[in-house]
């Protein structure tokens, strides 16, 4: 007999593996998403991706403030799943709720466990200049990615893989995982392995200042950076008084002369706009000046006019 599951989640990296525990004939009891929020000019209310889902799956939501409310807690205790399926859902979990259901709570997490515990998983391999990541299914406990490990698979990183890319590759990844590990513990045929937490690495939230784009770095550092946070937030630097976001480039071959300072603007070539770093080069190809659409970089250039001797900042 297969379980009651009840699934959190809140993004879309979460949808596939809600979709598969649907398709695979799972009991998906309840979604437990965060509560919409206000977005744009307008502040109007957006649902989390995850809730859209669920509805269009007839499933039932819940969008508790805190699942450590007694409100929520208990609801919860009137579901009472046999399974907890976690995928990016957002708040810590109480002792509760780790500890009722029978087959325990399940994490998709984007990361070769115990590397990279925390809120960016998928952001820092690319920004650290790693040629691997990968996905671990992770039995629950109170800590912070810190429970044991059901099932890992690795998965390399491509040499022009952005943050998009990734997210899309690790998403189906995990949802496949966590089929597998589903019907494991149900079968009891996994058992989790601890991990050796002096091996951890911590991919901490991004913030403003984690875009801002230092040239006088080598010209490969510059691009991790970019492709890390390629599309969003999106990395960045400043041509005079206004935000110019970089979505995608590529460093050059060519090492410096020293002629340039870095972040001085070359010329448009088939590689891309030219860029000094500490270096080298890199080639803007993919950009969006603030106020303005994003655009390929020789649409951008047919509209603004760059002068000699003009800077990113």
């Amino acid at each position: 007999m297969k379980p009651d599951i009840l699934f959190m989640g809140t993004p879309e990296f979460a949808i596939p593996s809600l979709k598969a525990l649907v398709k695979n004939g799972y009991n998906v009891v309840g979604v437990v998403t965060q509560p919409d929020k206000p977005k744009g000019r307008g502040r109007k209310y957006i649902a989390p991706p995850v809730k859209t889902c669920a509805l269009e799956l007839g499933i039932p939501v819940y969008q508790p403030d805190h699942v450590r409310d007694e409100d929520f807690l208990d609801t919860f205790r009137k579901i009472s799943p046999d399974m907890v399926a976690l995928v990016a859902f957002g708040q810590i979990l109480p002792r509760e709720i780790l500890d009722s259901p029978q087959f325990g709570c399940l994490n998709v997490h984007p990361s070769l466990l115990p590397k990279y515990r925390g809120g960016a998983p998928i952001n820092w391999p690319i920004i650290n200049g790693d040629r691997k990541t990968g996905v671990t299914i992770m039995l629950m406990d109170e800590g912070v990615d810190s429970g044991d490990i059901l099932l890992q698979e690795e998965i390399d990183i491509d040499i022009d893989d952005t943050f998009d890319d990734l997210h899309k590759k690790l998403s189906a990844m995990g949802a496949r995982l966590l089929i597998g590990a589903v019907g494991g513990v149900m079968d009891g045929m996994l058992a989790g392995t601890s991990q050796d937490s002096s091996l951890s690495t911590f991919a901490p939230l991004l913030t403003s200042e984690t875009g801002y784009i230092n040239w006088d770095n080598e010209a490969e550092v510059i691009v991790n950076l970019i492709r890390g946070l390629s599309s969003n937030p999106g990395a960045y630097s400043f041509l005079g008084d206004k935000k110019l976001k970089i979505f995608y480039a590529v460093p050059g071959k060519e090492k410096s002369s020293g002629e340039k300072a870095p972040g001085t603007l070359g010329t448009l070539m088939e590689a891309g706009l030219q860029v000094a770093t500490r270096d080298g080069h890199i080639y803007l190809k993919d950009v969006q000046l603030e106020g303005k659409k994003r655009m390929f970089i020789e649409d951008f250039l047919r509209g603004y006019r760059l002068l000699q001797g003009d800077t990113l900042e």
